[in-house]
């Protein structure tokens, strides 16, 4: 038992409100100090830093400038505006547009938090003027906003992808049918509650081919990055790392010369965006991986592995007992800190039990997302709320609807692998 004394205080810190990052590093630091003393602490300083030496890990910076620069844009807005002439005739209209664009948002932003933060800016303001409850609008935007991950180029995909030394093309093309599987089942929900409520649509009829054609024009050229991302890596024309880096550059062009909107006094904005998001994503990864030391010294991932073999060698009864693990410590960990701690514990037994590593982490990537809006430190739960100020039992009423139609989806992934 006093091998997961290290895990012990890791939970303890985590609990005591101490960033997962740091306490990743202090409960391996003592262990490497007080308990296992015949290695050097300058070994585990050298992994700290070859870690972040990694050049995949270099698409996540840059696909998170590309997030930040579509915002200052003018991409976000037409991608709303597409959102708004395909679904704007629904019922629940505006509710209906907050998750296409959640779901056109992943093609490009791939952050649950960042996408959960500009529609409760942009979308929830206007929901509430029409008629839609403050609750009813937070937990449509939380619950949208776990579509963004899913679909490529989310920044789970990546890190999963190099957890598991699998092709990141393979993982961006995985994304694609869960996601739009999600965007479906929120629509249905969307839909039943707003006709139970009344609530109306923001156009009269829905729009005509020439409408439709009119603002597919306009968009094409946003609609054109997530496209042109995933036929480039696909084609052999560049990396995934090399994609981050063209989207940039992509999304400045369309800025500065197509939308016009992009000036060069947000660029310092943009700088400080990248720097916060790309520090926060690396230091929970080099966290995760100096801890990982530790693990696999104490062979902690091959108990673990045995346990389940020993419990169950049927993998689709694995699967629905990884998929309540994660439900459950998603309730208390932050979904990519989740992923980065249980995924070396996990990927050895899946493997030995025949899982396809890409389903695997499309299970853990749907299941961790859904983990974001429950309670007690659902990310994108606590997001919304506080921007948009509700109790946090008001929201969970109103989202307690979404969170089964994704649940509904997860069981979908988990026992269908043509579903990916």
């Amino acid at each position: 038992m006093e091998k997961l004394i290290p895990m012990l205080i890791l939970f303890i810190m985590f609990f005591s409100n101490i960033p997962i990052c740091f306490a990743l590093f202090a409960s391996t630091f003592f262990y490497f100090i007080f308990m296992n003393t015949s290695t050097y602490p300058d070994l585990i300083l050298q992994t700290f830093i070859k870690s972040a030496e990694s050049f995949p890990l270099l698409a996540i910076p840059f696909f998170i400038m590309a997030g930040a620069v579509m915002n200052y844009s003018g991409i976000s807005a037409s991608l709303m505006a597409i959102a708004e002439v395909l679904s704007g005739h629904m019922k629940g209209g505006l509710a209906q547009v907050n998750v296409l664009l959640s779901t056109l948002m992943g093609g490009i932003s791939g952050s649950a938090n960042a996408d959960a933060a500009m529609e409760c800016k942009i979308l929830v303001p206007e929901m509430i003027k029409r008629g839609y409850s403050k609750e009813f609008s937070a937990a449509v935007t939380a619950a949208s906003s776990a579509i963004t991950p899913v679909i490529p180029p989310g920044i789970n995909l990546i890190i999963y992808s190099l957890i598991a030394n699998v092709s990141v093309a393979k993982m961006f093309l995985a994304g694609y049918i869960p996601g739009l599987g999600m965007c479906v089942a929120l629509m249905i929900t969307v839909y039943l509650i707003a006709k139970k409520r009344n609530y109306k649509p923001i156009r009269e009829k829905r729009a005509s081919i020439v409408e439709i054609g009119k603002e597919l024009k306009k968009s094409i050229w946003a609609l054109f990055l997530p496209f042109g991302i995933i036929m480039g890596m696909r084609l052999g024309y560049f990396t995934p790392t090399e994609a981050g880096a063209v989207a940039v550059v992509y999304c400045i062009i369309v800025g500065f010369f197509v939308y016009k909107e992009l000036k060069l006094i947000y660029f310092l904005d943009i700088i400080q965006e990248t720097v916060y998001g790309t520090s926060t994503v690396m230091f929970i990864i080099i966290g995760a991986t100096v801890f990982g030391q530790y693990l696999n010294w104490e062979r902690i991932p091959h108990v673990v592995g045995e346990f389940l073999i020993n419990f169950t060698d049927n993998k689709y009864l694995f699967l629905l007992m990884v998929n309540i693990i994660l439900l459950f410590v998603g309730m208390f960990i932050e979904g990519g800190a989740a992923m980065i701690i249980l995924a070396p514990l996990l990927i050895p037994t899946a493997l030995n039990l025949g899982i396809d590593p890409i389903h695997f982490g499309i299970v853990m990537i749907v299941n961790i997302m859904v983990g974001g809006l429950t309670p007690p430190f659902g990310s994108m739960m606590f997001l919304t709320c506080s921007i948009v100020r509700v109790e946090i039992k008001d929201f969970l009423k109103e989202c307690c609807p979404f969170i089964l139609a994704l649940l509904i989806v997860l069981l979908m992934v988990t026992i269908i692998p043509l579903f990916i």
